[in-house]
């Protein structure tokens, strides 16, 4: 008798182990960019192409897989200790002129910004109005409705907590959807503490909302509707548009959470009758640490501040800004509102390179989302009969995400995936890739090869796909179960 699949994928994973132990790579310290007078010498955008690609060095015994031979044969230069970047999705590379943009401002041009009495407080002042002007022009909005904030998840328990909570006298009901974000989820689960009542909407099987489900769901007592742009895990993008306007009609405000979207599909607030919208500035080159919230003025969106200080940024978010972060973030959106059209046609074309070659050489996979309404820069994909944590031991060189958020001891599949309707065993084998500016057709390639050749030797040792070759339809098994 057969044992349930969850043994066969824990016996299975045990025997993968003794073939991709993570070997000690060696510590490669990064090269310290020099700057003149405030100025930094930064490589300009195609050689840092060329240096993105990397190479680990290895033990003997743990790469049954020949990296370097498919490294090799594609001619990629690699440099010990790092891996090529297919991750865009957790974040992504500094753009070296968004760094450029930056440096003056941590190292001569150090003011408070709050500071107006002197000439190092109008500096960083000016900085500050400037990219909060440059980040109102990259969504549609006024640059007096950019709220500045220290990332994506202040912005959306921001949004989320302090609107609920300033009309919580006249309403009480939240509505979301299944497939948001941790913060997102977390924060409509506080509201639900304090005697908040929160609807969760599931998703249909290409991941988007059902608009109809929505307008049923929209009660007089609704306050806010919070709804993704675009998915951080399966790239799928809601009709933004069309819940914007189902909102206004019924007199609900509407939140999204656009940290995977801004500047990379082309976003109009009021178009789009989008009430509050959350960014996050290292999702589109830019540094970590800082991110803005979207406030709107007319028809204007009441908030209660969730922290007490000086009462900066309209009394919304006080504490003092980060110049230099600020900047960064302002330049980032500038050069993404420029080059929009460049990078959308460079990632559509690395996007359909990678499924396609993967199509081509890899039976039995599935893409995970919509694959029309999705940004292209994430494709996430499951291998039917491996497991989605062995897979992506053996691609050690390849910096990519498991689309399984499981844990050795529960081994629970994403719940993103899960609300899909995906199966637990495809779930269980996903991998999210993320293509960005800088990825190259060479790191495509290498990709492509690497994820074959281990596909290949994880299924040889996967006794459900002995069992799919032989002729045997899995989902007629009767499984036993341990009692």
């Amino acid at each position: 008798m057969i044992r349930n699949t969850t043994c066969l994928r824990f016996a299975q994973k045990a025997a993968v182990q003794s073939h991709f132990r993570p070997a000690l790579h060696q510590v490669v310290r990064p090269k310290i960019t020099m700057f003149a007078r405030g100025k930094a010498t930064a490589a300009p955008a195609p050689q840092l192409q060329q240096e993105l690609s990397f190479k680990p060095i290895m033990t003997k015994q743990s790469a049954p897989v020949e990296e370097k031979q498919i490294a090799d044969s594609l001619q990629i230069t690699k440099k010990a200790g790092r891996a090529i970047y297919l991750d865009m999705q957790a974040t992504s590379p500094i753009d070296p002129r968004v760094l450029d943009n930056m440096m003056p401002y941590m190292t001569e041009s150090y003011g408070n910004p709050h500071s107006n009495t002197h000439s190092y407080g109008w500096e960083t002042h000016d900085v500050v109005e400037e990219s909060r002007e440059n980040i109102a022009k990259l969504i549609g909005a006024d640059s007096k409705e950019v709220i500045f904030t220290s990332g994506a998840t202040e912005s959306n328990n921001i949004a989320i907590k302090g609107v609920a909570r300033f009309y919580k006298s006249k309403k009480r009901h939240v509505i979301t959807t299944v497939t948001e974000h941790k913060c997102v989820l977390d924060s409509c689960r506080a509201l639900e503490q304090e005697g908040f009542e929160v609807t969760y909407l599931p998703v249909q099987q290409n991941g988007l909302v059902d608009l109809e489900l929505l307008k049923n769901t929209i009660r007089k007592d609704t306050v806010l509707v919070s709804i993704m742009a675009v998915n951080n895990e399966i790239g799928v993008i809601q009709p933004l548009e069309k819940i914007g306007t189902l909102c206004r009609e019924n007199g609900v405000f509407f939140h999204t959470d656009a940290a995977q979207a801004v500047g990379k599909i082309p976003l109009d607030v009021n178009k789009m009758k989008i009430d509050l919208l959350s960014i996050s500035g290292h999702k589109l080159y830019g540094p970590k640490g800082i991110g803005a919230i979207y406030v709107r003025r007319r028809p204007r969106v009441r908030i209660e501040a969730i922290q007490s200080g000086g009462g900066q940024e309209r009394g919304i978010r006080s504490g003092t800004l980060p110049a230099a972060l600020i900047a960064g973030l302002g330049s980032a959106c500038q050069i993404a509102a420029q080059e929009m059209e460049r990078d959308t046609k460079h990632i559509k074309k690395l996007f359909d390179r990678l499924y396609n070659g993967i199509k081509a050489k890899i039976p039995e996979i599935y893409v995970n989302g919509d694959m029309e309404a999705r940004y292209y820069g994430n494709l996430n994909v499951s291998f039917a009969y491996i497991e989605g944590e062995s897979l992506m031991m053996g691609l050690k060189d390849v910096a990519c995400s498991s689309g399984s958020a499981c844990t050795s001891a529960t081994l629970e599949p994403s719940y993103v995936l899960r609300a899909l309707g995906v199966e637990e065993d495809v779930a269980h084998s996903s991998i999210r890739f993320g293509i960005g500016r800088f990825t190259t057709e060479k790191e495509i390639d290498y990709a492509i090869e690497l994820l074959t050749a281990n596909v290949e030797r994880l299924r040889e040792m996967s006794p459900l796909w002995e069992m799919v070759k032989e002729g045997i339809d899995i989902k007629t098994i009767q499984w036993s179960q341990d009692k």
